[in-house]
């Protein structure tokens, strides 16, 4: 599968990118700069090479509309730039499964707050920009460090959204490429609202514990 990542050159991007090349996908992470992409993809390759795990991993850099050519587009812009930043590949991705993983969060004083979007969440907002795409939310509550820290197993449940039967599937391949991610269906993108705003509920957990706690649901048989 080839996997673009657009704005792909953050924490976030860079640990997706990465745990999925080790799952063997074809990965081009996008960016503004063509020079801040290819230098991001040469360092994820030069990362895992020294690791000793998977020395032909595809991962390559290039500019944000280079990922239309993917299988299916992960939009890993922060959430203030991801409405402007996919308004510019509109054409590119039409007919595209977009996967979105923005969360719409402010810190408030001591604490991170989510965000209310006119449009419900971020999905749906990119959703509406991009109308002819088939938008799904998935990926909000992992930690963006934990994520770029290879050497960490992650064993969460991922959380996903979408109109679109289609982006459903989709996206749930895609998430459980990562070893120990479940995908768990959670309904259509009205629900996105609820999913991206749990976000804020995790960082704050997550501060004041000293730990980093994830979604696992209890109760779900293993055929999920």
């Amino acid at each position: 599968m080839h996997i673009g990542i657009v704005a792909g050159t953050g924490p976030a991007g860079r640990g997706l990118a990465a745990r999925l090349a080790l799952s063997g996908a074809r990965i081009t992470i996008g960016s503004r700069s063509v020079e801040r992409a290819e230098l991001c993809a040469s360092g994820l390759r030069s990362e895992i090479a020294a690791r000793g795990v998977h020395p032909s991993v595809r991962i390559d850099g290039g500019e944000n509309a280079d990922c239309a050519e993917a299988d299916v587009v992960v939009i890993a812009a922060p959430w203030e730039a991801a409405e402007a930043t996919v308004s510019e590949l509109v054409e590119a991705l039409k007919g595209k499964v977009v996967v979105s993983m923005a969360n719409a969060l402010a810190k408030v004083r001591r604490e991170m707050v989510a965000v209310m979007h006119p449009r419900g969440s971020m999905a749906e907002a990119i959703q509406a920009v991009l109308p002819n795409s088939f938008v799904s939310g998935a990926f909000h509550h992992l930690p963006a460090g934990h994520l770029i820290e290879l050497e960490r197993t992650l064993d969460s449940d991922v959380l996903v959204v979408s109109d679109y039967e289609k982006a459903t599937e989709v996206t749930c391949d895609l998430v459980k490429m990562i070893p120990r991610l479940r995908p768990l269906v959670v309904g259509s993108l009205s629900q996105a609202a609820a999913v991206e705003g749990f976000t804020a509920v995790l960082v704050g957990v997550n501060k004041r514990y000293s730990c980093s706690a994830s979604v696992r649901l209890s109760g779900v048989g293993d055929g999920a």
